[in-house]
Formats: structure tokens, sequence, C-alpha cells
């Protein structure tokens, strides 16, 4: 058997009239009324939200005006005067003079020039300087002077003294001696003094300046040492 679905909507609406109906006769709906009725005017009462401002439209820049071209103005033309040629004047003509032919001037005689002075003659040439004379000193060695060695004193032989001594001598034009110094002593008394006499007791070669004997100072030294 079919169920039918009708019945029950139909028990289903008139049960919710009737709910309602007791609802209303209770006051609840009048509360209901209350509470959602503030609520929508308190919504209703907001303002709405305000809209964006409009944005300013960008403002074009002006564009520029095209340069238009100056006309140039050509420069004022000068006026030039004009001359006119002056016309000839006709004047009598002045009667033919006959003259001498003159005879072609004479070009100047062109002057030789002077001749160019000799150079200058050369300085003399400084004379020659003089040979200073020629020096020749005194001499002692020759073998015909025959000039004996000095005396070794016996009291140096014992004692063993030696050594050299070196003299000045002056010696004259006839080659004989003038005068004697010690230069250089020996270290002994004994050998100095006998050296001093042998020199004295010498003959000599003269110095001689250019070839003529002139008194000079020699050295002669002398060796005393024990064999």
């Amino acid at each position: 058997m079919k169920f039918s679905r009708t019945p029950v909507i139909v028990a289903s609406v008139v049960v919710f009239h009737l709910a309602g109906l007791w609802a209303l006769h209770q006051g609840l709906l009048q509360r209901m009324v209350e509470v959602v009725v503030p609520v929508m005017v308190i919504s209703q009462s907001e303002p709405p939200p305000p809209k964006p401002p409009d944005l300013p439209k960008p403002v074009e820049p002006p564009k520029p005006e095209p340069l238009k071209p100056v006309p140039l103005t050509p420069p004022p033309k000068i006026l030039q005067p004009v001359l006119t040629p002056a016309l000839p004047v006709a004047s009598p003509e002045p009667p033919a003079v006959l003259s001498a032919p003159t005879a072609a001037p004479t070009a100047p005689a062109v002057q030789a020039a002077p001749p160019a002075p000799p150079p200058p003659a050369p300085p003399p040439a400084p004379p020659a300087p003089v040979a200073p004379p020629k020096v020749e000193l005194p001499s002692s060695k020759a073998d015909y002077l025959h000039n004996p060695p000095p005396d070794y004193p016996r009291m140096s032989k014992r004692l063993g003294e030696q050594g050299r001594v070196v003299l000045k001598v002056l010696i004259g034009e006839d080659g004989q001696p003038q005068k004697a110094e010690l230069q250089t002593s020996s270290g002994f008394e004994r050998l100095d003094k006998s050296a001093l006499e042998v020199v004295m007791r010498w003959r000599y070669v003269p110095g001689k300046r250019g070839g003529v004997a002139e008194a000079m100072w020699y050295q002669v030294p002398i060796q005393f040492t024990l064999e």
C-alpha cells in the first residue's frame, strides 16, 4: 500500500500556524520584533563609507609653438654716381719745334772695388828659452886623487862601534876643501870626528857651471863597518 505525503504536509502547516499564533499570544513575537528592529535601525543609521576623492587629471604641458622663420630683408642698394666721361676740348696745335738730337746719356763708369788689405803679419815667435848652464858637482872618487880611507879608531873597534856618517863639504875652485859640516851622525862621536878629519885631507874635482869651475857644497858619505 502506498503512503501519501499530502496529509503529512497539511498537518505540518497547520501545526506551524498554530505555534505561531500561540507565540504571538504569549508576546514572544513582540520581543523578537523589539530586538530585531533596533539592530536594523542602527545598521541603517550608519552613514555609508565616503567615496575616495577623485584624483586630478594630469595637466598636459603646453606644446611650444613652432618658430616661424623670419624673412631676411635684403640690404638697401647704394646708388653709385655715374661718371660721364668729359669730352675732349679741341686745342690749337702748337707749331712744331725742331730740336737737335740729344746724345744718349752715358752710363756711369763702374768703380772697381778697392783691393782687400793684406792680412796682418803673424807676430814674431818668442825667443827660445835659454837653457840653463850645465852644472857638474864636485867629486872625490877619481882614481888619480888617491884619497886614503878614514882611520877606524881602536877604541871603537873594541867597543864594536859602527855606523854611517854623512858630511857636507865646501869644495873651492881649486878642488881643495874649505869647510866641512856634520849632516848625519853615526851615533858615535869617535867615528864622526875621524870622518871630519879625513874629508879635510882629501882632494876633489871642483864643481863646474857651464864649464867654469865654481865653489860648491858636496855631500860625502862614509861608512864604518867592522869586519
